[in-house]
């Protein structure tokens, strides 16, 4: 058993040394962990302030609080339990784990499917009922997707050649696609950065991303034709919004000017509890506990919200490429890197949301915002990290991504 566990926990079969001698716990990842914790406390107390029923009622825990305190109870415990195994039998599941995202996707998507199972809310098929509980399929592709990309990197450099980023780039666009088909563009647009973090982290060269970059931009104005109507509103609605037209503050603009008065109204000091639960429910502001949780936050706390969140998750990218630095192992150094582009890169496009310089596309702030999936993913993400963090590297070490330019290809 001592040596079966070894080989789970380590990766190697060795008994001659014992199972803490290759371990290292003090390691950037720690950061991911103190990051997710502070920014999972800040949720659950706007969550509690923004779905509160009754503004003139004593403040207790809402409904959504305590079964945000579930979801961060399981959270913490998945975490916990995906540091144990080594990060190579992540690497040796990642095929399994992407076909099984595919698939509940695709699932998602099928005419005739009971609506007992899936069922749209707010006009999306995202989710897939489950008894107390809704999963959301695109938060477990998220995962598989970078661990399959990592897993493909380590293997060869065929993405040091134009071919092989299009290989890629082709692979990121199955999920990108059928989760756009939901629609939730929100999630879509969040595989893109994080590919490209990773194909820099593996060294691919400067100019076939600049070449994937000058025909993304040609594409563009295709991909406009293939929004929904109400979404192309919201991308119009911003422009008239950034040239200071306000008209639309009653129709398609009404949730993103509302944010922003709950901002402002919080000023540099924030408002005390009973006021900021006050203003949340009179101005009905759609989505507070989740999407638009960063402007109850800062109508509450005011400047001092923003600085937590953005210290936040600088902690936690932070953390997160500290680690990938520190390791050694390929797969453990892309892996780190790729999770943080979807933590850094969704963060800051729910933030650009509430503030009013980008467009509402249905994204939850990361650890903050109210639900099961996104929580568990976030969390497991970290759990992700601190066990790429824990391992000591096993020499022989070999460099990872070091090139000496000798396999120039196009």
């Amino acid at each position: 058993m001592s040596g079966w566990w070894r080989w789970v926990v380590t990766g190697s079969r060795s008994d001659g040394r014992s199972i803490a001698s290759g371990l290292q716990w003090v390691s950037p990842a720690r950061l991911c962990v103190v990051a997710a914790g502070g920014l999972s406390v800040l949720g659950i107390y706007g969550i509690n302030l923004a779905s509160w029923p009754d503004a003139a009622a004593p403040a207790t825990l809402s409904e959504q609080t305590v079964k945000q305190f579930v979801f961060l109870g399981v959270g913490v415990l998945a975490a916990a339990a995906i540091i144990v195994p080594h990060p190579r039998w992540l690497s040796i599941a990642a095929w399994s784990l992407s076909t099984i995202a595919m698939a509940l996707l695709v699932l998602l998507l099928l005419p005739g499917v009971p609506e007992s199972l899936v069922s749209p809310i707010n006009g999306t098929r995202a989710w897939i009922k489950l008894p107390g509980f809704n999963a959301q399929p695109s938060e477990l592709a998220k995962i598989a997707f970078v661990l399959l990309v990592a897993t493909l990197m380590k293997r060869s450099d065929e993405h040091r050649r134009f071919v092989g980023v299009c290989r890629l780039c082709a692979l990121a666009a199955m999920p990108m696609g059928l989760i756009a088909l939901q629609p939730d563009l929100g999630t879509a647009s969040l595989f893109g950065p994080s590919l490209l973090a990773m194909l820099i982290a593996g060294g691919a060269r400067l100019r076939h991303l600049c070449l994937l970059g000058v025909l993304a931009l040609c594409l563009a104005p295709v991909s406009w034709t293939f929004l929904h109507d109400y979404q192309q509103e919201r991308i119009v609605s911003l422009v008239r919004q950034l040239q200071g037209d306000r008209s639309g503050g009653q129709d398609e603009s009404f949730q993103s000017f509302t944010a922003q008065r709950l901002i402002a109204a919080g000023g540099v000091s924030g408002l005390d509890a009973e006021q900021t639960r006050a203003l949340v429910r009179f101005n009905r502001l759609p989505e507070a506990h989740n999407d638009m949780i960063p402007s109850v936050l800062m109508c509450r706390f005011g400047i001092r919200a923003t600085l937590a969140l953005l210290m936040g998750y600088a902690l936690w990218v932070g953390g997160a490429l500290l680690t990938s630095a520190w390791s050694k192992d390929p797969f453990g150094r892309l892996v780190a890197v790729g999770l943080s582009a979807f933590i850094a890169g969704q963060a800051l496009i729910n933030i650009g949301m509430n503030v009013g310089v980008l467009p509402i596309i249905g994204i939850t702030l990361p650890f903050v915002s109210y639900g099961g999936s996104s929580l568990l993913t976030c969390w497991l993400m970290t759990g992700i990290v601190f066990g790429i963090g824990l391992r000591r590297p096993t020499p022989p070490i070999r460099p990872s991504f070091e090139y000496d330019g000798g396999h120039d290809s196009s």
